[in-house]
C-alpha cells in the first residue's frame, strides 16, 4: 500500500500557511494597518472554509451520521481530522482480514503497439485511502488558487508599496508560492488520472521535476507582472482582472449553451437542481481562478458526464500561452512607461527582460514535460511538437490567402500594360515582315 505522502504535504502547507497568515495579520494590526489586516484574514479564511466544504462534499458527511466530524469541520479543523483518519487506516491496514475486496481492471501503457489488461484486488482500506488522497488533492487546488495566489499577490504588493521585505512577510510569501506550485502540480496529476482512468498511470520523478519548474516560473512571473502593473496603474488593474476572470468563468457555460445539451443531473443524487447549479458555479469559479495565474491542465466541459474534457487540445494550449505572453508583455510595457519614483533604483529594462525570459523558461519546461516526461505520451494521437507545427501551419494558412489576393491584385494592374506592349511589338514585327522594301529604304 502506497504511503499517503501527498496527504501529509497538503496538511503541512495548509497549517503552515494559515498560521503564518494569522501571525502576519496580528503584525499588521499592531502596526495600525487595518486594511492589510482584514485583506490578509479574508484571503486566509475564505479558502479555508471552501476546503472544509469540499472535504465534506467528497466524503458525503452530510448524509452520514457523523456529528463530531461536522463540528470539527465547522471549527476549521477538518483537514487535521482527515489526516489522522488517513494514517489510522494506513497503519492498521492488513492487521484484520477484510470481509470483501473489489477487483479493478487497468490497462498497462502500450508496448510495441500492444496494451495488456491487468486485474488488481483493492481492499476497503486502500479504497478509503484513495478517496482521501483524491479529496486532499482537490483541497490543495482550492487552497492554492483561491487563497494562496491572491495572498501572494497582496503581500508582494505591500512589499512594493512599503519598499520593505520583512522576515515574516518573506516566509509567508515563500509558503504561499510553494502552496500554489503544489496545487498546480496536483492539478496536472489529477488531469492525467481523470483523462486516462482506464490505464495504470505511474508518474516518474523527472515528470514531477518538470512540472515543478514549469509551474514555478509561470506563477512567479505572472504574480510579479500583476503586482508591477497594479503598483503604477491601480485603477486599470481592476478591468484586467475582471476580464480575465469572467472570461474564463463564462467560457464553459457558453460552450454548454452552444451544445444544447440537457442540464447535468448525475453529479450527486442527493442534490437538487439548485444545488447542482451551485456546485457547477463553484467548479467554474475555481477554473477561472486557476487560469488567472496559470494554464489549467483540467478543462471543464459541463456537457460531459465527468465534467472534464478528456481530449488533448494542442490548439487551445498554444492560443492560451500566446495570448498570455502578449498580455504579460503589454502589462510590463505599461509599467515601464508609467513607473514611479519607487522604482528609481531598479534597472527597468533588465527586470522586463528577466520576467519575459522567465515566462519563456516556463514554456520550455512545459514543452519538455509533454514531449519527453508525460506518463501517457504513448497514448497521444500527436506529440506536442507536431501539434505546435500544425498550429503554425494553420496560422500561415490563415495569412496566406491575404498575400495571394494582394499578388493577384498587382497582377491585374500590371497585365493590361503588358498586353499593350506585346500587342505593339507584334504589330511592328508584322509590319516589317509584310513590307520588306520599306525597311530596306529606311535603312538606306
Amino acid at each position: 500500500m502506497k504511503f499517503p505522502g501527498s496527504v501529509l504535504v497538503s496538511l503541512v502547507l495548509f497549517v503552515a500557511e494559515t498560521v503564518a497568515a494569522l501571525c502576519l495579520s496580528g503584525a499588521y494590526r499592531a502596526a495600525g494597518d487595518r486594511m492589510w489586516q482584514w485583506l490578509t484574514l479574508l484571503f486566509a479564511l475564505l479558502p479555508c472554509a471552501l476546503v472544509q466544504l469540499s472535504l465534506v462534499f467528497i466524503h458525503r458527511d452530510v448524509s452520514r451520521d457523523r456529528p463530531l466530524v461536522l463540528l470539527l469541520h465547522l471549527l476549521q479543523l477538518g483537514p487535521l481530522v482527515r489526516c489522522v483518519e488517513v494514517f489510522y487506516i494506513y497503519f492498521h491496514a492488513g492487521r484484520v482480514e477484510e470481509p470483501y475486496v473489489s477487483i479493478t481492471k487497468k490497462r498497462q501503457m502500450p508496448k510495441d503497439g500492444y496494451s495488456e489488461e491487468i486485474e488488481k484486488e483493492v481492499g476497503q482500506a486502500e479504497g478509503k485511502l484513495c478517496t482521501h488522497r483524491s479529496a486532499f488533492s482537490r483541497a490543495s487546488v482550492i487552497q492554492a488558487f483561491l487563497g494562496s495566489a491572491p495572498q501572494l499577490t497582496l503581500q508582494l504588493y505591500i512589499c512594493v508599496l512599503q519598499q520593505e521585505i520583512t522576515a515574516a512577510r518573506s516566509i509567508f510569501m515563500v509558503l504561499s508560492l510553494l502552496s500554489i506550485v503544489y496545487g498546480a502540480l496536483r492539478c496536472n496529476i489529477l488531469a492525467i488520472k481523470i483523462k486516462y482512468d482506464d490505464y495504470d498511470v505511474s508518474v516518474k520523478p523527472a515528470a514531477y521535476l518538470c512540472i515543478f519548474m514549469w509551474r514555478s516560473f509561470e506563477i512567479a512571473t505572472r504574480v510579479t507582472v500583476l503586482v508591477l502593473f497594479s503598483s503604477v496603474l491601480q485603477i486599470w488593474i481592476l478591468p484586467v482582472v475582471l476580464v480575465n476572470f469572467f472570461g474564463f468563468f463564462f467560457y464553459p457555460w457558453i460552450l454548454f449553451w452552444q451544445s444544447k445539451s440537457p442540464f447535468p443531473e448525475n453529479i450527486e443524487k442527493a442534490l437538487s437542481r439548485v444545488g447542482t447549479t451551485i456546485v457547477l458555479c463553484l467548479l467554474t469559479f475555481l477554473y477561472a481562478g486557476i487560469n488567472m495565474f496559470c494554464w489549467s491542465a483540467v478543462q471543464v466541459k459541463l456537457n460531459d458526464p465527468d465534467l472534464i474534457n478528456k481530449s488533448q487540445n494542442w490548439y487551445r494550449l498554444t492560443v492560451y500561452y500566446m495570448l498570455r505572453f502578449i498580455e504579460n508583455a503589454f502589462l510590463l510595457l505599461m509599467w515601464y512607461i508609467y513607473k514611479t519614483d519607487i522604482y528609481l533604483y531598479v534597472c527597468a529594462p533588465l527586470l522586463v527582460l528577466q520576467l519575459l525570459i522567465s515566462y519563456c523558461m516556463a514554456i520550455l519546461f512545459m514543452l519538455v514535460f509533454y514531449q519527453f516526461c508525460h506518463p501517457c505520451k504513448k497514448l497521444f494521437s500527436s506529440s506536442i511538437s507536431e501539434g505546435l507545427l500544425s498550429c503554425f501551419k494553420f496560422l500561415c494558412f490563415v495569412c496566406k490567402p491575404h498575400k495571394s489576393r494582394i499578388l493577384a491584385d498587382k497582377a491585374e494592374v500590371k497585365s493590361p500594360e503588358r498586353t499593350d506592349e506585346s500587342w505593339g511589338s507584334s504589330k511592328t514585327i508584322d509590319s516589317q515582315k509584310g513590307n520588306p522594301h520599306q525597311s530596306v529604304s529606311s535603312n538606306a
